[in-house]
Formats: structure tokens, sequence, C-alpha cells
């Protein structure tokens, strides 16, 4: 079983609409994160696309 770790803050993406969660490589610029990936944040996510 893959360890959880409890109480993560999470947001919505931006361009796709899913659930990500605080990561550590974004914990000075948290406020700033808007997308879930460089896939999003460059509109290259196939379900940006969707309506």
């Amino acid at each position: 079983m893959a360890h959880q770790k409890p109480n993560l803050p999470e947001k919505t993406c931006a361009a796709c609409g899913r659930p990500f969660a605080w990561r550590k490589k974004w914990e000075k610029v948290w406020a700033e994160v808007k997308y879930c990936s460089d896939a999003c944040r460059t509109g290259r996510h196939p379900l940006a696309k969707r309506g």
C-alpha cells in the first residue's frame, strides 16, 4: 500500500478542471500555481479543449 500524506491542500486546474495536490516543489509559489501540469499550462492538454 502506498504511503498517503494527510491534509495536503488541493486546487482545481484552470485548464482541465481536475483537482491536484500540493507538491514540495511548489512550496514557495503555491499561491501562484494554477495548472496541474506543463501540458495544461501550455494548452496542450486534450481535456482543456473540451467544452
